[in-house]
């Protein structure tokens, strides 16, 4: 196992770059984080501008201004997080991680080893192989051991943290078919990020529900190759998301078809209480409960909810998390604090917001 590295004196210094959704959660949460001594905020548009005109909701608790992005004052900090879009991580990131930085990625550039499936769904040019092919996916329930002493970690996307709590105790297990699993994903609308589009417009979202990006969505091949790891062999989903009237969440059903011992739905939760026995994010409910956004509301939280189908053969599985906190920024920290040997929890132990 590689060695956590250690923090400079007084707290981790850390930096966040990018000005959106993603950056003012994680602000939110290293506020309260016990062993964080120092926040920088990085942009390339708003230099000099006060944290509290760009984010209102920190006024008095932040007195920081931004500042103009330079890799070389990025590296040299003990951790950095990049809540940048698409694209701009690949080009941005290499330089810091070349000047010896350490690195925490919210975006999808560097999660896929494979350049070509990169291209093929996001679009454009994949990241520096030599990077890309050594970050460490940082699904921090799962493989929080390979994180410890990263120099770069992959977090993972919103969607596929959710799928994949629910997929990988199943294909470790053998117990469902890895082709015909159908994902359906439903995400408030801060999943779409801070920009200005038609798509977000209150008179277009608000009282309404559609299905976006149909069998076209960028976290498919993400999703595939992480559950491949515990498939041995490829694996197929179908994937349908959909956005929902709401500001923060994601319900994520997974139904997939069943091919180990057979099972009831007793059965199916004890597989999913044994593989997370012990991890602090992850509660398993029991049968005839089913997860919902609001209980996770704010949190690090994922819920996991089971019912095993015997008419059709059928583990149905369900996850909800906030999309922002363990989709994003929560788990972002949760992977800071397995990097520098802290206890998981550490400044994310947080009651859900509620009703």
């Amino acid at each position: 196992m590689a060695t956590a590295p250690s923090a400079s004196n007084g707290g981790l210094r850390v930096a966040v770059v990018g000005t959106g959704y993603g950056s003012a959660e994680l602000v939110r949460l290293l506020l309260d984080h016990p062993d964080v001594g120092e926040i920088r905020l990085y942009t390339h548009s708003r230099d000099g501008e006060a944290i509290d005109a760009l984010y209102p909701h920190l006024a008095g608790f932040l007195d920081v201004s931004l500042r103009a992005y330079d890799p070389g004052e990025v590296a040299s900090v003990d951790v950095s997080f990049f809540a940048t879009p698409h694209g701009a991580s690949a080009e941005l990131i290499p330089p810091v991680l070349e000047l010896g930085g350490r690195v925490i990625d919210l975006s999808g550039d560097f999660r896929l080893k494979d350049g070509s499936a990169y291209e093929a769904w996001y679009g454009r040019p994949a990241a520096p192989a030599t990077w890309r092919e050594n970050a460490v996916y940082g699904l921090a329930d799962v493989y929080g051991d390979a994180v410890r002493g990263a120099r770069l970690v992959a977090n993972p996307g919103c969607y596929p943290t959710a799928a994949l709590l629910a997929l990988i105790p199943l294909l470790r297990a053998e117990a469902i078919e890895p082709e015909g699993i159908v994902l359906d994903g439903k995400s408030g609308v801060s999943g779409a990020g801070r920009g200005v589009s038609l798509g977000v417009h209150f008179s277009e979202v608000n009282e309404n529900l559609r299905a976006y990006k149909v069998g076209r969505h960028q976290h498919v091949p993400e999703i595939e190759a992480e559950a491949a790891r515990w498939a041995g062999g490829p694996v197929r989903v179908t994937f349908v998301p959909h956005l929902v009237p709401m500001t923060r969440g994601i319900l994520m059903t997974v139904y997939a078809r069943w091919r180990g011992a057979p099972t009831d739905t007793e059965g199916l939760v004890d597989l999913y209480r044994k593989a997370y026995g012990g991890k602090p994010f992850v509660r398993v409910l029991p049968p005839g409960r089913q997860p919902e956004t609001k209980h996770v509301a704010g949190t690090n939280l994922a819920d996991i909810g089971a019912v095993f189908d015997g008419r059709t053969n059928t583990a149905i599985v369900t996850v909800a998390i906030d999309n922002l906190v363990k989709g994003a920024a929560g788990q972002a920290v949760q992977n800071m604090n397995l990097l520098f040997g802290r206890p998981e929890t550490l400044g994310l132990r947080r009651v859900p917001l509620f009703p």
